[in-house]
């Protein structure tokens, strides 16, 4: 199903943001930098949790940067992000390590983003595009 040529731009935007967010972050996840390891540890999952989390991010931004498979990259984002702000609004806080809430906003970001995509791409996923196919 091909959108309409605003749709497809509003999405290839809402792609381009989410895979931004998502892949300035695996530099800090893969290389062990000393705040990654510091929320990764404070939840309780470090290393494990922080380069399992990496692998699935890098994943999701090819998915999010192939057209075909973007609706799903969309729906990952999604579930990735809330896990994200999740934790955010439990036990990290909002401001981590003193970033001022950066995180946290890029987190709130990648959602908006990738809910947009899934938006925008639901007739395109396997089992939700079935009640939007003619």
């Amino acid at each position: 199903m091909s959108l309409p040529k605003t749709q497809t731009r509003i999405s290839l935007v809402a792609q381009i943001l989410a895979a931004v967010v998502l892949g300035q972050t695996l530099y800090f996840k893969f290389t062990g930098a000393e705040e990654a390891v510091a929320i990764f540890s404070k939840l309780g999952v470090e290393p494990y949790g922080r380069l399992g989390l990496g692998v699935l991010e890098l994943i999701n931004v090819v998915l999010l940067l192939i057209p075909r498979t973007a609706g799903f990259g969309g729906a990952m984002t999604m579930g990735l992000m809330l896990g994200a702000v999740g934790s955010h609004l439990g036990p990290l806080g909002i401001e981590v390590e003193g970033d001022g809430g950066q995180l946290f906003g890029m987190a709130v970001v990648a959602l908006i983003a990738g809910a947009t995509v899934t938006w925008l791409r639901r007739a395109e996923l396997p089992i939700v595009g079935a009640w939007f196919r003619e």
